[in-house]
């Protein structure tokens, strides 16, 4: 499948949830910092991030986790999938800070949304337990890319629909935790696991 199909179809992140039913995690999307985000928000935020890097030092290409940490916000820490296929990643996360990521996502039109979600399968999973997924229906987002994006978006604002199958995870206790992002739509499909070292402290 082409690279600019996916670019422009979705950043497609993670997988086929077939465990039991998701324990429930919170449901307030509320950064270290203490700022609530909308949906839109969140999205907005996320695409920011993920097209803030070009193709050799970004994180949703990235298969080995050297680059989690660029241009990661200060409240906010962000997990991605893939652009197909499978990869392993090791990443640090900072003390006191949040989890935010799709399973599976999508930025485009508001009918190329509502085929896609239709489609859409996901699950994350931490320490070997589902966690709580918010479907977010296309709502209108605005995000900022980066000269050279990977996401191959021209440089510059981007409006878009943002859609797709949301995790928000509260800080994590120091030490190490597996963190599982699967998903898919039609015949896309891509898998990340993260093994991720918290620190004590920044």
């Amino acid at each position: 499948m082409p690279r600019l199909w996916i670019a422009a179809f979705a950043l497609l992140l993670a997988g086929c949830a077939t465990a039991p039913e998701p324990a429930p995690v919170s449901s307030e999307t509320t950064t270290a910092g203490g700022e609530r985000l909308s949906d839109q928000d969140l999205q907005a935020k996320w695409w920011t991030w993920a097209a803030s890097s070009p193709e050799n030092r970004n994180p949703v290409v990235d298969d080995t986790g050297q680059w989690c940490a660029e241009n990661q916000p200060q409240d906010v820490w962000f997990f991605a999938g893939t652009f197909g296929g499978t990869v392993d990643r090791r990443c640090r996360v900072p003390a006191g800070r949040p989890l935010a990521g799709p399973a599976i996502t999508l930025a485009s039109t508001d009918a190329n949304c509502t085929t896609f979600m239709a489609a859409a399968k996901g699950s994350v999973t931490l320490d070997g337990q589902l966690m709580e997924l918010r479907r977010i229906a296309p709502v209108a987002i605005t995000y900022q890319a980066a000269p050279d994006n990977v996401v191959g978006q021209r440089e510059g604002r981007v409006p878009a629909q943002g859609c797709g199958l949301w995790a928000w995870i509260p800080p994590l206790n120091p030490g190490e935790h597996e963190l599982l992002v699967k998903g898919e739509s039609g015949t896309f499909s891509s898998s990340a696991r993260y093994l991720l070292l918290v620190s004590s402290s920044d």
